[in-house]
């Protein structure tokens, strides 16, 4: 498994823990190093890991409220939490990270890749429908200036 693939895997497991527990403060750190020692103990680039959970984390509340225009008929708190979680990541990146490092698209197939494989049934299809709406939404607003 490629080392960013991974990273994504355990910057996952980490928010779907830390947020099917209260989200409480202060505790992601902690689940982030024990999930890295349990899934990636030799992983070398933990940097990327750290920078998707300090940026996920310091525009929660804005990529939460895109999920909200971008999926109306499912209020955030009803969307399953790993659903949630891969929109967090994938929108992360695809409206915060860098670009040269992660181009949209790659952001977006990740993400859905991340559905696929920790969610449910329609997970991969729910994912790539909120993504592909948000970067529509970036298209035209790029298109429009």
């Amino acid at each position: 498994m490629a080392s960013r693939h991974l990273s994504r895997s355990i910057v996952l497991q980490s928010f779907y823990e830390w947020d099917f527990f209260g989200r409480r403060v202060g505790e992601l750190d902690d689940i982030v190093n024990r999930n890295i020692d349990s899934f990636a103990p030799g992983l070398q680039e933990k940097d990327f890991i750290f920078t998707l959970i300090k940026g996920i984390n310091d525009n929660i509340e804005k990529i939460d409220n895109i999920i909200k225009v971008a999926a109306p008929e499912w209020p955030i708190e009803q969307v399953a939490i790993v659903d949630r979680n891969v929109l967090r990541i994938g929108l992360y990146e695809l409206l915060f990270g860098d670009k040269s490092e992660v181009p949209p698209k790659v952001a977006i197939n990740e993400a859905i890749e991340l559905a696929k494989n920790f969610g449910g049934e329609s997970s991969g299809r729910f994912v790539n429908g909120v993504l592909g709406t948000v970067f529509r939404e970036m298209k035209k607003e790029i298109e429009n200036r």
